[in-house]
Protein backbone atom coordinates (compact mmCIF):
# COMPACT_ATOMS: atom_id res chain seq x y z
CA UNK A 1 0.00 0.00 0.00
CA UNK A 2 2.59 2.92 0.76
CA UNK A 3 4.15 2.01 -2.62
CA UNK A 4 1.01 3.00 -4.34
CA UNK A 5 1.00 6.18 -2.66
CA UNK A 6 4.95 6.53 -3.88
CA UNK A 7 3.98 5.60 -7.14
CA UNK A 8 0.37 7.92 -7.58
CA UNK A 9 2.93 10.82 -6.63
CA UNK A 10 5.61 10.06 -9.11
CA UNK A 11 2.42 9.53 -11.71
CA UNK A 12 0.95 12.89 -10.69
CA UNK A 13 4.31 14.51 -10.34
CA UNK A 14 4.99 13.60 -14.49
CA UNK A 15 1.79 14.46 -15.84
CA UNK A 16 1.80 17.97 -13.70
CA UNK A 17 4.96 18.60 -15.39
CA UNK A 18 3.95 17.76 -18.73
CA UNK A 19 0.84 20.14 -18.29
CA UNK A 20 3.10 23.27 -17.09
CA UNK A 21 5.51 22.33 -19.61
CA UNK A 22 2.43 22.72 -22.57
CA UNK A 23 1.49 25.78 -20.50
CA UNK A 24 4.75 27.32 -21.12
CA UNK A 25 4.57 26.99 -24.81
CA UNK A 26 0.66 27.54 -25.30
CA UNK A 27 0.05 30.15 -22.77
CA UNK A 28 -3.60 28.95 -22.13
CA UNK A 29 -4.81 29.93 -18.34
CA UNK A 30 -6.78 26.03 -18.17
CA UNK A 31 -4.00 23.93 -18.61
CA UNK A 32 -2.45 26.02 -16.36
CA UNK A 33 -5.11 25.69 -13.56
CA UNK A 34 -5.46 22.04 -14.19
CA UNK A 35 -1.15 21.27 -13.70
CA UNK A 36 -1.40 23.69 -10.62
CA UNK A 37 -4.47 20.87 -9.24
CA UNK A 38 -2.98 17.72 -10.36
CA UNK A 39 0.55 19.28 -8.75
CA UNK A 40 -1.39 19.66 -5.75
CA UNK A 41 -2.86 16.42 -5.64
CA UNK A 42 0.87 15.02 -6.26
CA UNK A 43 1.92 16.70 -2.97
CA UNK A 44 -0.89 15.55 -0.66
CA UNK A 45 -0.19 12.22 -1.91
CA UNK A 46 3.49 12.55 -1.29
CA UNK A 47 2.46 14.19 2.28
CA UNK A 48 0.44 10.98 3.11
CA UNK A 49 3.28 8.52 2.20
CA UNK A 50 6.03 10.84 4.07
CA UNK A 51 4.08 11.24 6.75
CA UNK A 52 3.10 7.06 6.96
CA UNK A 53 6.48 6.39 6.37
CA UNK A 54 7.55 8.20 9.60
CA UNK A 55 4.18 6.67 11.57
CA UNK A 56 6.34 3.20 10.56
CA UNK A 57 9.85 3.73 11.65
CA UNK A 58 9.52 6.96 13.85
CA UNK A 59 12.48 8.86 12.24
CA UNK A 60 12.82 11.50 9.52
CA UNK A 61 12.34 10.33 5.88
CA UNK A 62 15.79 10.91 5.29
CA UNK A 63 18.04 7.86 6.39
CA UNK A 64 18.99 6.80 2.65
CA UNK A 65 19.97 8.86 -0.48
CA UNK A 66 16.52 7.07 -1.81
CA UNK A 67 14.49 8.45 1.12
CA UNK A 68 16.22 11.98 1.21
CA UNK A 69 15.69 12.70 -2.70
CA UNK A 70 12.07 11.72 -1.89
CA UNK A 71 11.56 14.19 0.34
CA UNK A 72 13.86 16.60 -1.10
CA UNK A 73 11.66 16.77 -3.61
CA UNK A 74 8.47 17.21 -1.65
CA UNK A 75 10.41 20.33 0.28
CA UNK A 76 10.58 21.65 -3.36
CA UNK A 77 6.74 21.57 -3.94
CA UNK A 78 6.17 22.76 -1.05
CA UNK A 79 8.12 25.79 -1.12
CA UNK A 80 6.66 26.68 -4.90
CA UNK A 81 3.24 26.03 -3.63
CA UNK A 82 3.85 28.59 -0.75
CA UNK A 83 5.81 31.08 -3.37
CA UNK A 84 3.44 30.72 -5.90
CA UNK A 85 0.66 32.29 -3.29
CA UNK A 86 3.25 35.05 -3.19
CA UNK A 87 4.23 35.64 -6.39
CA UNK A 88 1.58 34.06 -8.68
CA UNK A 89 4.22 33.34 -11.12
CA UNK A 90 2.24 30.13 -13.49
CA UNK A 91 5.34 30.08 -15.92
CA UNK A 92 7.37 29.30 -12.47
CA UNK A 93 6.14 25.62 -12.30
CA UNK A 94 7.15 24.89 -15.68
CA UNK A 95 10.97 24.58 -14.15
CA UNK A 96 9.89 23.38 -10.58
CA UNK A 97 7.61 20.72 -10.90
CA UNK A 98 10.14 18.72 -13.71
CA UNK A 99 12.68 19.12 -11.18
CA UNK A 100 10.80 17.89 -8.25
CA UNK A 101 9.63 14.67 -10.88
CA UNK A 102 13.30 14.40 -11.70
CA UNK A 103 13.91 13.51 -8.04
CA UNK A 104 11.45 11.42 -7.64
CA UNK A 105 12.36 9.79 -10.62
CA UNK A 106 16.07 8.69 -9.56
CA UNK A 107 14.68 7.97 -5.76
CA UNK A 108 11.97 5.39 -7.30
CA UNK A 109 14.66 3.71 -9.54
CA UNK A 110 16.86 3.21 -6.31
CA UNK A 111 16.29 0.01 -5.18
CA UNK A 112 15.33 -0.35 -1.38
CA UNK A 113 16.28 -2.14 1.89
CA UNK A 114 14.00 -3.11 4.63
CA UNK A 115 15.78 -3.40 8.13
CA UNK A 116 14.78 -1.99 11.20
CA UNK A 117 16.02 1.90 11.75
CA UNK A 118 18.31 2.57 15.06
CA UNK A 119 16.89 3.96 18.09
CA UNK A 120 19.30 6.77 17.41
CA UNK A 121 17.24 7.93 14.53
CA UNK A 122 14.10 8.28 16.52
CA UNK A 123 14.81 11.99 17.69
CA UNK A 124 12.19 14.68 17.40
CA UNK A 125 15.47 16.58 17.23
CA UNK A 126 16.72 15.12 13.93
CA UNK A 127 13.31 15.49 12.34
CA UNK A 128 13.75 19.69 13.59
CA UNK A 129 16.98 19.11 11.87
CA UNK A 130 16.09 17.61 8.54
CA UNK A 131 12.76 19.77 8.69
CA UNK A 132 14.37 23.39 8.77
CA UNK A 133 17.08 22.49 6.61
CA UNK A 134 15.72 20.60 3.67
CA UNK A 135 12.84 23.45 3.76
CA UNK A 136 16.22 25.90 3.26
CA UNK A 137 16.98 23.64 0.70
CA UNK A 138 14.29 23.98 -0.96
CA UNK A 139 14.17 27.74 -0.96
CA UNK A 140 17.59 27.35 -2.49
CA UNK A 141 16.78 25.25 -5.08
CA UNK A 142 13.89 27.80 -6.12
CA UNK A 143 16.48 30.44 -6.42
CA UNK A 144 18.51 28.31 -8.65
CA UNK A 145 16.24 27.64 -10.63
CA UNK A 146 15.22 31.58 -10.64
CA UNK A 147 18.75 32.44 -11.43
CA UNK A 148 18.05 29.60 -14.34
CA UNK A 149 15.49 31.81 -15.78
CA UNK A 150 17.39 35.27 -15.31
CA UNK A 151 20.14 34.80 -17.17
CA UNK A 152 18.17 33.11 -20.03
CA UNK A 153 16.12 35.86 -20.14
CA UNK A 154 18.88 38.59 -19.66
CA UNK A 155 20.31 36.67 -22.96
CA UNK A 156 17.04 37.17 -24.62
CA UNK A 157 16.50 40.89 -23.94
CA UNK A 158 20.64 41.17 -25.16
CA UNK A 159 20.21 39.16 -28.37
CA UNK A 160 16.86 41.11 -29.35
CA UNK A 161 15.06 37.92 -29.13
CA UNK A 162 11.80 39.13 -28.07
CA UNK A 163 9.59 36.58 -29.89
CA UNK A 164 7.13 34.26 -27.75
CA UNK A 165 9.18 32.36 -25.60
CA UNK A 166 10.74 35.93 -24.03
CA UNK A 167 7.38 36.91 -23.48
CA UNK A 168 6.76 33.95 -21.56
CA UNK A 169 8.98 34.64 -18.70
CA UNK A 170 9.09 36.92 -16.07
CA UNK A 171 10.75 40.17 -15.84
CA UNK A 172 14.39 40.45 -15.07
CA UNK A 173 12.76 42.32 -11.74
CA UNK A 174 10.99 40.04 -10.73
CA UNK A 175 12.78 36.61 -11.24
CA UNK A 176 15.51 38.72 -9.36
CA UNK A 177 13.04 39.69 -6.22
CA UNK A 178 12.31 35.56 -6.23
CA UNK A 179 16.34 34.73 -5.89
CA UNK A 180 16.06 37.47 -3.01
CA UNK A 181 13.17 36.21 -1.25
CA UNK A 182 14.50 32.76 -1.43
CA UNK A 183 17.47 33.73 -0.03
CA UNK A 184 16.01 35.73 2.62
CA UNK A 185 14.34 33.10 4.10
CA UNK A 186 16.12 29.93 3.30
CA UNK A 187 19.03 31.14 4.76
CA UNK A 188 17.68 31.31 8.42
CA UNK A 189 16.02 28.24 7.74
CA UNK A 190 20.03 26.51 7.00
CA UNK A 191 20.97 28.42 9.82
CA UNK A 192 18.21 26.77 11.90
CA UNK A 193 19.53 23.14 10.66
CA UNK A 194 22.90 23.82 11.24
CA UNK A 195 22.11 24.42 14.62
CA UNK A 196 19.63 21.65 15.10
CA UNK A 197 22.12 19.52 13.66
CA UNK A 198 24.72 20.42 16.43
CA UNK A 199 22.18 20.28 19.53
CA UNK A 200 20.99 16.49 17.95
CA UNK A 201 24.80 15.43 17.63
CA UNK A 202 25.37 16.58 21.46
CA UNK A 203 22.65 14.13 22.42
CA UNK A 204 23.52 11.83 20.53
CA UNK A 205 27.56 11.84 20.31
CA UNK A 206 28.71 14.15 23.43
CA UNK A 207 29.73 16.41 21.03
CA UNK A 208 28.81 19.43 18.99
CA UNK A 209 31.18 19.29 16.01
CA UNK A 210 33.17 16.42 14.91
CA UNK A 211 34.71 18.16 12.06
CA UNK A 212 33.21 15.19 10.28
CA UNK A 213 33.55 15.94 6.01
CA UNK A 214 29.58 16.64 6.08
CA UNK A 215 29.61 19.55 8.41
CA UNK A 216 32.80 20.57 7.09
CA UNK A 217 30.70 20.91 3.53
CA UNK A 218 27.76 21.79 5.09
CA UNK A 219 29.80 24.99 6.97
CA UNK A 220 31.22 25.79 3.45
CA UNK A 221 27.84 25.70 1.91
CA UNK A 222 26.38 27.92 4.83
CA UNK A 223 29.54 30.86 4.72
CA UNK A 224 29.02 30.87 0.75
CA UNK A 225 24.97 31.63 1.42
CA UNK A 226 26.21 34.31 3.85
CA UNK A 227 28.51 35.74 1.94
CA UNK A 228 25.69 36.37 -1.18
CA UNK A 229 23.14 37.39 1.51
CA UNK A 230 25.97 39.64 2.61
CA UNK A 231 26.38 41.31 -0.62
CA UNK A 232 22.83 41.60 -1.58
CA UNK A 233 21.88 43.56 1.79
CA UNK A 234 24.76 45.86 2.01
CA UNK A 235 26.42 45.75 -1.19
CA UNK A 236 23.73 45.83 -3.51
CA UNK A 237 23.81 42.91 -5.62
CA UNK A 238 21.06 42.54 -7.69
CA UNK A 239 20.77 40.75 -11.64
CA UNK A 240 23.38 38.53 -13.15
CA UNK A 241 25.91 38.81 -10.12
CA UNK A 242 23.49 37.49 -7.92
CA UNK A 243 22.31 35.21 -10.52
CA UNK A 244 25.48 33.49 -11.05
CA UNK A 245 26.21 33.31 -6.98
CA UNK A 246 23.59 31.94 -6.54
CA UNK A 247 23.77 28.92 -9.16
CA UNK A 248 27.28 28.54 -7.49
CA UNK A 249 26.14 28.21 -3.64
CA UNK A 250 23.81 25.72 -5.28
CA UNK A 251 26.08 23.42 -6.91
CA UNK A 252 28.20 23.51 -3.40
CA UNK A 253 25.03 22.57 -1.66
CA UNK A 254 24.37 19.90 -3.97
CA UNK A 255 27.60 18.45 -3.57
CA UNK A 256 27.58 18.25 -0.11
CA UNK A 257 24.01 16.87 -0.10
CA UNK A 258 25.26 14.16 -2.22
CA UNK A 259 28.83 14.14 -2.76
CA UNK A 260 29.90 14.44 0.59
CA UNK A 261 27.42 11.69 1.85
CA UNK A 262 28.47 8.84 -0.76
CA UNK A 263 32.31 9.41 -1.14
CA UNK A 264 33.12 11.20 1.53
CA UNK A 265 32.58 8.89 4.92
CA UNK A 266 31.57 10.16 7.96
CA UNK A 267 29.16 8.92 10.36
CA UNK A 268 26.68 11.45 8.06
CA UNK A 269 27.29 9.13 5.22
CA UNK A 270 24.27 7.41 3.87
CA UNK A 271 26.24 4.18 4.45
CA UNK A 272 26.85 4.16 7.90
CA UNK A 273 24.08 6.55 9.37
CA UNK A 274 21.13 4.19 8.32
CA UNK A 275 21.70 3.68 4.36
CA UNK A 276 19.80 0.04 5.99
CA UNK A 277 17.28 1.58 7.22
CA UNK A 278 13.80 1.20 6.35
CA UNK A 279 12.61 3.99 4.34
Amino acid sequence: MILMWSDLTLFLLLVASGGFIVYIIKQEKWIFRWSYWILIAAFLCHTIFLGYRYYLTGAAPVLTLKSALSFFSWCIVCAYLILQLRFRLMVLGSFVAPFAAFLMIVSTAMSRVETPVRPIFKSLWLTAHVGTIFMGNALFAIAFLAAIMYLIQERNIKQKKLGSFYARLPSLATLDSINHYCLLYGFPLLTAGMITGSIYAQYVLGTYWQWDPKEVWSLITWLFYAALLHERLTVGWRGRRAALMSIVCFTILIFTFVGASLWMGGYHSFNTMGAKAVQ
